[in-house]
């Protein structure tokens, strides 16, 4: 029998101090997925309509396809049963970032850069509110953006929204 502060083997705290789900998760399920050829691009648990939904976003230099998603569903569904990082009944999904991603975190947006984002921001910047371009550099939590008329320059603080862009408004 475990003491309240222990831990399983996959990390999950019992006592006081708890790790979140997605932290949970992706100690559980991260190195069968890299040893499978993919990363994981995010982690979301959240309440659709009725049912909770554990989403792991996978992808890799190739793309994903479905038969990518259902290989990485099978192969993590055993892991997350046996270390039930979730109380209750909840949807396992496994999907693609898609073309149009958004970019959340810092590994998203160095791994984004020399495509074409759009930059929707909290507030107006040399009369703009969505800076369209390609993500040129990103350093010291600085974004840099080459639209056709020179560089923007944003803190993540100023934008509300980045994404990549494959299709034009």
């Amino acid at each position: 029998m475990q003491s309240a502060e222990s831990e399983n083997k996959y990390g999950k705290e019992t006592g006081n101090m708890k790790k979140s789900i997605k932290e949970t998760v992706r100690e559980a399920v991260q190195p069968t997925i890299n040893e499978l050829g993919y990363d994981i691009w995010d982690i979301t648990y959240s309440k659709v309509g009725a049912d909770y939904h554990l989403e792991i976003t996978i992808d890799s230099e190739a793309g994903i396809n479905i038969e990518d998603c259902e290989k990485v569903h099978r192969a993590i569904d055993p892991i997350l049963d046996e270390c039930d990082p979730i109380e209750g009944f909840y949807y396992l999904d496994v999907s693609s970032p898609g073309v149009e991603r958004e970019l959340r975190t810092e590994m998203h947006i160095s791994r984004s850069i020399g495509e074409k984002v759009r930059a929707k921001l909290f507030a107006q910047k040399d009369g703009k509110r969505v800076i369209t371009g390609i993500l040129s550099a990103f350093e010291d939590g600085k974004i840099t953006i080459t639209e056709p008329d020179g560089e923007v320059v944003l803190t993540q603080s100023e934008i509300s929204k980045l994404t990549t862009v494959f299709f034009e408004d």
